[in-house]
């Protein structure tokens, strides 16, 4: 275990970002915390990935500002309503074109310039709602990138992308917190929160959260406007 690796760790705010962070640093690795201010309408997540980032014990976290309402196409950037009736098929309307491309890509450029070689994002392909960028063969294809795009990779030091959570359940990932000693209330998952503060207890994100910490048998520190 090399505790001197700087690791660059998406951190959303959300439970799946905020164990796989801590997977990565329980290997012996450094955290830098990413995060990204996209104009997105569940914003209160940026203030839940300022307190997981300290939780992480973060050696620096960077919040970047990139509207991508400015281009539309999800309804987590724009006016069309999140879905509430249930977890469905097919990739849903909360789908922001490339997002986990364009984060992983910030990502990349952060950590070549502090001479990190390890990123870290916690995609997951089991209980999640369809995106296509959170698949194996997307993480796999992203690392093949980053050694064609960066000076370091051509120069051939690799990089290599942690997804810990890439097949585990959403119960699994409770598990691990839970294990991990995590305060999993901290994160933030709900895509439609309301007014004061709640999860919404309906959208795809609550419906998984609640789920997870169920089949876990660990119990669910988060409020909900409804019962999911």
């Amino acid at each position: 275990m090399n505790t001197q690796q700087l690791a660059v760790a998406l951190v959303s705010g959300g439970l799946d970002s905020m164990v796989a962070a801590a997977l990565v640093r329980e290997r012996g690795y450094r955290l830098l915390a990413l995060s990204v201010d996209y104009n997105q309408r569940h914003r209160i997540e940026l203030a839940a990935a300022e307190r997981v980032a300290a939780a992480l014990g973060a050696e620096r976290h960077v919040v970047l500002p990139l509207d991508l309402s400015r281009f539309g196409g999800s309804a987590l950037t724009g006016v069309t309503p999140v879905p509430k009736d249930g977890v469905g098929r097919g990739i849903p309307v909360t789908y922001v074109p490339a997002r986990n491309t364009i984060f992983l890509s910030l990502a990349l450029g952060w950590a070549e310039a502090a001479g990190a070689r390890d990123l870290v994002i916690g995609v997951n392909a089991l209980d999640y709602s369809g995106y296509p960028d959170c698949r194996p063969e997307f993480v796999a294809a992203f690392e093949g990138l980053a050694e064609l795009a960066t000076k370091a990779g051509v120069e051939g030091a690799a990089f290599h992308v942690h997804a810990p959570l890439q097949h585990l359940t959403k119960a699994d990932i409770v598990r691990e917190g839970a294990r991990l000693g995590l305060e999993m209330g901290l994160s933030w998952s709900c895509y439609d929160p309301t007014p004061d503060e709640l999860h919404c207890g309906l959208c795809d994100s609550c419906r998984l959260r609640a789920k997870g910490f169920g089949e876990a048998g660990v119990p669910d520190p988060t409020r909900y406007a409804a019962q999911p």
